[in-house]
């Protein structure tokens, strides 16, 4: 019934392949590469709560736990809800899935392996949020002089690898992409093609018309 938090810190994603162990302690002098040894690292933490469930269906004052913890959380795009349930229980499910609908979140099919045994007759919500960093930035370990060996200088990268890491909506959109939308060019190019191709708004001639009015005289004694 206590809300858990399950840090799955063993479990880093690492953003580009170009980022390895022993890139981290390299001599940055030597890199002779436009490679920046300096790469987002994107990490994931697994929140969880147990809910307990009555009669297949969550009680009310479950249900109104499950919304303010979702509040609390403050459930946005890049967030992942998902359901650990023993029993399978897809009254439940509906349940979590409306609560997580208000936020604009779908309910994984899949929930990341937590810590800990659900308790017999409960369920358990898994919010996974990810993040992501630029270790060792800035990085001004070597002298900006010049470089004999034409290699690229230690902060090389670190201004937009840590922008990239802070303007991301989805972090581990920078692990493995974003394969949901599609990438058609006839699609990104409609509205343009839509404008080039309407009518002018003067092509049928103008309508005619009269005006009246101008300045009166007024004549008078």
């Amino acid at each position: 019934m206590k809300m858990k938090t399950n840090k799955t810190i063993s479990s880093v994603l690492i953003a580009g392949l170009a980022l390895s162990a022993a890139a981290c302690t390299s001599n940055t002098a030597s890199n002779r590469t436009l490679n920046s040894v300096h790469q987002p690292i994107v990490s994931r933490t697994n929140v969880v709560l147990d809910l307990q469930t009555r009669g297949g269906t969550l009680p009310v004052v479950e249900q109104r736990r499950l919304a303010e913890w979702f509040d609390a959380m403050e459930l946005s795009y890049g967030d992942r809800v998902s359901i650990e349930d023993p029993g399978t229980n897809r009254g439940v499910r509906a349940l979590v899935e409306a609560a997580a609908s208000r936020h604009g979140i779908l309910v994984s099919e899949t929930a990341p392996i937590t810590v800990g045994n659900i308790a017999s007759g409960n369920v358990r919500v898994v919010v996974s949020r990810s993040s992501a960093r630029v270790p060792g930035c800035p990085d001004w370990s070597s002298v900006s002089e010049t470089n004999f060996n034409n290699a690229t200088s230690s902060n090389f990268g670190c201004a937009f690898n840590s922008n990239v890491a802070a303007m991301v909506a989805d972090p581990e959109d920078l692990v493995r992409g974003n394969g949901s939308g599609t990438s058609d060019a006839d699609t990104a190019s409609k509205a343009i093609r839509t404008q080039r191709e309407a009518a002018p708004t003067g092509a049928n001639g103008l309508g005619g018309g009269t005006t009246t009015g101008g300045a009166g005289g007024g004549g008078g004694d």
